[in-house]
């Protein structure tokens, strides 16, 4: 069920309803986990069997951990989790990847042989929900978290549906206090009761709002420019290939970023708090603040359940190097079975390492009068976004010839802009939008918070603002809502 469907508009109405009608506590969470799985059934069938099966699984193993007094006990069991998450990610998520290298190497081998696809359809969610168990199984071994008393509390965590399709990836520590409320002098806790609050309803529905305004009217609007652009670039010039990079990097993020607008907003409004995934990317002053600002959920989880494991910083500087390499490169191919989004993540490792080289050698750089000088500033955002829209195009463009292709032209400027005006002329509409955008986002950049200030204004400022922004939206709908670009992943 995408967000951007009446369907959704009548399910979340009905939500709401039942909560506001319906006050008994424990009916309030049951009702909440049943549309919660009703909304993944709608949008994957017969697979929300295996949402069940990884709930399950980690609900009764993280209980296991938590209750073994054996070390190697709890490493079996957390091995056991990791086995049948990972399993399960990897066979529907890879196996047909997998099976094209084989047969590729068997044809280079000449071995005569090759398997055929399975042609397995990917689970909607499945990235994200499994990083979601997998996160909730190893705070418990880590004994930072105490496994959830119900199962229906921790199946409320894996399945509630706002973020369920396309994140933001939650943490259990964040979430299940949500779910409970503490009794007056007592460390006991009962059930929470759902409440909608007029604040978080004003704030949550303007959330929704620019969600929508991001993926409806810029994201969509820009999309047919890149899709022209990409679908085969070989004899474009530098000018339309930095066009066609530069339209797919608004439209990824108000694609994404405006997915998480409208799961946070429509959070908020059912009384749950779910963290920021997006902090202004574009504005990033190098690799490592950009992925401060970006898909934060999924860079914090790498981070903790990846790079500090194997070591972080704490080794050599040539670990150190690797580690960055190696999250990314696995980062780059959790987002997809394919080649093109290892490129993607490997070109975000190596950023990370040189700048993390550049650090170390020069430790004195991120504090000298230039960089933190306006100027400075303008210069450090200005190049590392050069490289961060560099590497969209492998992770827009999969063939690899069109690949390449595009990125020498992106690199080696052949300064052909003689086309340049009539190319504007032909795409006004599209380029107007990709400067609409660059305009806004400079705007919310200089004045933070312009979203909760716009949520806190009088109700008719408010009104007003909103009623722009949905007619903005309805205006330039074609009547088909088009499918989130992480929902592939």
């Amino acid at each position: 069920m995408l967000f951007n469907s009446y369907e959704f508009v009548i399910f979340f109405v009905v939500v709401l309803t039942a909560i506001v009608i319906f006050r008994y506590r424990k009916f309030q969470h049951l009702f909440l986990l049943a549309a919660s799985y009703f909304f993944f059934y709608f949008s994957s069938n017969y697979l929300l069997s295996l949402l069940i099966f990884s709930t399950i699984l980690d609900f009764y193993i993280a209980k296991e951990i938590w209750n073994a007094k054996d070390i190697a006990r709890k490493k079996i069991l957390l091995s056991v989790s990791l086995a049948g998450n990972l399993g399960l990610l990897g066979f529907f998520k890879y196996a047909d990847f997998a099976i094209d290298q084989f047969n590729f190497l068997g044809n280079q081998l000449d071995l005569g042989t090759s398997i055929p696809h399975l042609d397995l359809l990917l689970p909607i969610g499945i990235s994200f929900y499994t990083f979601q168990t997998i996160s909730y199984t190893v705070d418990v071994y880590r004994g930072k978290l105490e496994p959830s008393k119900s199962l229906s509390e921790f199946a409320l965590f894996v399945a509630f549906f706002p973020q369920l399709v396309a994140g933001p990836i939650l943490r259990a520590k964040d979430f299940l206090p949500q779910l409970r409320e503490k009794l007056e002098n007592n460390s006991l806790s009962k059930i929470k009761q759902i409440q909608i609050k007029s604040s978080n309803l004003k704030l949550g529905i303007t959330l929704m709002a620019f969600g929508f305004l991001k993926k409806m009217f810029f994201a969509d609007n820009i999309a047919p420019l890149v899709n022209e652009i990409f679908a085969n670039p070989i004899g474009l010039n530098s000018f339309e290939i930095w066009m066609g990079t530069i339209a797919f990097g608004i439209q990824i993020y108000g694609d994404f970023s405006g997915y998480s607008d409208i799961a946070i907003g429509a959070a908020l409004i059912l009384g749950f708090k779910i963290p920021k995934n997006f902090n202004k990317p574009y504005f990033a002053t190098s690799p490592s603040d950009f992925w401060r600002r970006w898909h934060i959920s999924l860079s914090s989880w790498l981070r903790d359940y990846l790079y500090i494991p194997l070591g972080g910083s704490k080794k050599s500087s040539g670990r150190t190097y690797l580690n960055l390499i190696t999250v990314m490169f696995l980062g780059g191919l959790w987002h997809g079975a394919s080649w093109n989004f290892v490129v993607w993540g490997m070109l975000h490792g190596a950023y990370l390492a040189i700048h993390k080289v550049i650090s170390d050698r020069f430790p004195g750089l991120k504090i000298h009068p230039f960089f933190k000088s306006k100027i400075g500033k303008v210069i450090s955002i200005l190049v590392t976004q050069y490289f961060v829209f560099l590497a969209w195009i492998p992770f827009r463009v999969q063939d690899t010839d069109h690949m390449l292709y595009s990125i020498e032209k992106y690199v080696f400027v052949d300064l052909q802009f003689s086309g340049a005006m009539t190319f504007i002329s032909e795409h006004k509409w599209s380029v107007g939008l990709m400067v609409l955008f660059f305009v806004l986002h400079f705007i919310i950049y200089l004045r933070p918070g312009t979203i909760e200030r716009i949520s806190k204004s009088g109700l008719k400022i408010w009104t007003v603002v909103i009623t722009i922004i949905l007619v903005s939206i309805v205006f330039f709908f074609n009547g088909n809502p088009e499918d989130f670009i992480y929902f592939r992943f």
